[in-house]
């Protein structure tokens, strides 16, 4: 999963359509289930509800969801890539933004943020803390660099199906939601906004932007709570 998603991140360049990438999704997905037959390799994306693609591509101020297309990146975009695989019958989810060419400073101040709001919100999944520890762990960061939260949109439990119970806003109080448990598989995925944390969904059904056009930044992790703390199992 990282590899694939450290070469999708490679290849986001001015010029480059998000067609493009869906291609390139598809191919890698294609190499390691070839490299790996028995693992049963696949994209959990494409066919998912109607979703028509392995890949997908928000750019600028699309929060997430963005459906590939002949859109051509731009110098200076921000691209979020989000992407999913099965691997032995299990779902994995995990999504990174990245620079096309010079961006903003503000714009790089809004991935680092988010980046580092993922990895707040994971400390918070030991046995015993609940999924408002992780909620409010990522609101707290994000709103002390002065960012917004996505509120209509949250992580999710993952495992045999691509979503499953718990959600797990990246908002919320201390002690609330839902207890975590040893063996417990969730999503974590901080959606964060230059401006309105307020998001609205375009016509094509699928593709999520920001109210007031202001940009957007999305980081996801797949991460397993052990007694040995949180165990990332994207990262490999």
């Amino acid at each position: 999963m990282k590899e694939i998603l450290q070469n999708l991140a490679l290849a986001v360049k001015p010029g480059v359509t998000t067609e493009n990438l869906d291609k390139l999704a598809r191919e890698l997905v294609l190499s390691w289930a070839e490299k790996l037959p028995s693992a049963g390799i696949r994209s959990s994306f494409k066919g998912y509800r109607g979703y028509p693609a392995s890949l997908c591509v928000s750019i600028n101020d699309e929060v997430v969801h963005g459906i590939p297309s002949e859109k051509i990146v731009k110098e200076g975009d921000i691209v979020g890539l989000d992407f999913a695989i099965v691997y032995k019958s299990f779902h994995t989810d995990s999504a990174l933004t990245v620079g096309a060419g010079k961006i903003s400073k503000e714009a790089q101040k809004l991935l680092n943020t988010t980046r580092e709001a993922l990895d707040v919100g994971i400390r918070e999944m030991i046995i015993g803390n609940t999924t408002g520890d992780i909620g409010y762990a990522i609101q707290k960061y994000v709103e002390k660099n002065n960012f917004g939260v996505v509120r209509e949109l949250t992580g999710h439990g993952i495992g045999r199906n691509l979503h499953e119970e718990p959600q797990a806003p990246n908002f919320g109080k201390k002690g609330g939601g839902e207890i975590l448990k040893e063996g417990m598989t969730i999503a974590i995925e901080p959606m964060v906004t230059a401006g309105d944390w307020r998001v609205k969904q375009d016509s094509d059904g699928w593709t999520c932007r920001t109210f007031d056009g202001s940009l957007a930044c999305h980081f996801e992790h797949t991460v397993a709570v052990t007694k040995n703390g949180p165990v990332i199992l994207t990262n490999g």
